[in-house]
């Protein structure tokens, strides 16, 4: 893993118009939902960060900007060292070679109408490919990589006739059939049976250190990011609240919402008593957001002075910020005023 930063994003938001009514239509003043305010991070060469949080803060839409399928609102992104907006074709045509995404769902992302073989082949004629034998190989290759042996059982079947871990494996091979150097992975392994799980991490982790990928892994599950990534950022209501070192993040928690998010986590361990941090089910409103911490109508350790926080990171451990006003020993020793 390298220190030089593949995609560098700075202050990205996106904001969606929603209109309550019709004066609202004719109305200067717009509302909005907002589902990414204001975040910056890079990914280094070769790294996965792993993005965590409930339904509803950001990460998947984080991830579909990063292969622009979504448009930003504000907020700049460098992606090699290059410009990520630009409006050039040819420029748009590698960025689409280059980055390349994995859904969530392994039923819906592949047509049921094509082949394997024409799931696959179908970048590589995108781009230019254009001798049969040498796209029989290159799918053929990317079978093989994807762990779906011998291969050729496999190109001339249709999805229906796949089960769902194999299915996302041909979702992985058309993932890399293009060699790319990012690759956005979307809950990938939610959908399948617990026992298919692990294989499919060690494949992403194994395309990491042979193909030297660089991998956004998106998931709600903290054990599968402690797992595979490197670093963890957590989102909360369209903010990082935390970011740093999976292991140190997972192990020394610095923020409260990482905190009750563990406490959550289970144990395989029957005779291991972890204490279940107790918060209110309902997130806020989020057009009409809380002031000051977003998590504050939640939070356990909550005070006035949480009025004033903006989510600026602050460096509670070594290369582990937190966007929480408190430290974590602040935080243990504060009575809890929020239950």
């Amino acid at each position: 893993m390298s220190n030089e930063p593949l995609i560098k994003v700075e202050n990205l938001k996106k904001y969606y118009t929603v209109n309550k009514g019709i004066k609202d239509i004719f109305s200067k003043e717009k509302t909005y939902v907002k589902a990414i305010d204001d975040i910056s991070f890079v990914i280094n060469k070769g790294e996965i960060l792993g993005l965590a949080g409930e339904s509803g803060s950001g990460k998947t839409t984080t991830g579909e900007i990063l292969v622009r399928l979504q448009d930003t609102t504000e907020g700049e992104i460098t992606f090699d060292g290059h410009d990520f907006m630009t409006k050039s074709k040819e420029e748009e045509k590698r960025f689409r070679k280059e980055v390349q995404m994995i859904f969530q769902d392994p039923y819906e992302t592949l047509n049921p109408r094509f082949t394997i073989l024409e799931t696959i082949a179908e970048p590589l004629k995108i781009h230019g490919m254009k001798d049969k034998d040498k796209i029989y190989d290159r799918v053929i290759e990317v079978l093989e990589i994807a762990e779906l042996k011998p291969a050729e059982q496999y190109v001339f079947r249709y999805p229906h006739e796949l089960s769902g871990g194999q299915r996302q494996r041909v979702a992985i091979a058309r993932g890399i059939v293009m060699d790319p150097k990012f690759l956005v992975a979307d809950e990938p392994v939610s959908m399948l049976d617990v026992s298919i799980r692990a294989d499919i991490l060690n494949l992403l982790k194994r395309l990491r250190n042979e193909m030297g990928l660089t991998m956004l892994y998106v998931s709600h599950d903290l054990s599968t990011i402690k797992y595979l990534c490197d670093r963890i950022a957590i989102m909360y209501l369209g903010k990082i609240v935390e970011i740093g070192d999976a292991n140190e993040v997972i192990d020394h928690p610095q923020h409260p919402y990482t905190k009750v998010l563990l406490s959550a986590v289970p144990v395989a361990n029957p005779d291991h008593k972890r204490e279940r941090i107790e918060i209110d089910d309902e997130v806020p409103d989020q057009i009409n957001l809380p002031e000051g911490c977003r998590f504050s109508p939640r939070c356990p350790f909550v005070t006035e002075a949480c009025k004033k926080c903006d989510h600026t990171l602050v460096e509670r451990r070594d290369k582990q910020w937190s966007a929480c006003i408190y430290s974590d020993e602040e935080l243990i020793l504060k009575p809890s005023t929020n239950q």
